[in-house]
């Protein structure tokens, strides 16, 4: 296969400028520190969905309603423990209660 020197550097750019764009993503999880209390997990669709023992079609709907407060990082999604925490103490019962707290430990401590 023969590659022309034009477009071999090209292509080299455009791989840069996304190692660069990468390189400032991952800058900005490295100082969380600085934007969440050091408490603060963040938790994710498969975290939440396991916990809380849902689908994640039933996680899009606590987030299409406004219940479930979330952030969005690029293409995935997140949440913040004492969110979920909030929303699961204001809609469930004692045992999700329970459950979300057991599990929430469980996830810190890994």
């Amino acid at each position: 296969m023969f590659v022309n020197d034009n477009c071999f550097n090209e292509w080299m750019e455009k791989l840069s400028k996304k190692l660069n764009e990468i390189g400032k993503d991952l800058k900005s999880f490295i100082h969380t520190s600085d934007v969440f209390d050091r408490d603060e997990k963040l938790l994710d669709n498969q975290d939440l969905c396991l916990m809380l023992h849902i689908s994640p079609r039933t996680l899009q709907r606590y987030r299409s309603e406004g219940g479930l407060p979330f952030l969005k990082y690029g293409q995935k999604i997140y949440y913040k423990a004492s969110d979920v925490k909030e929303f699961v103490y204001s809609h469930g019962n004692y045992w999700d209660k329970k459950h979300f707290d057991e599990n929430v430990k469980t996830k810190g401590g890994e």
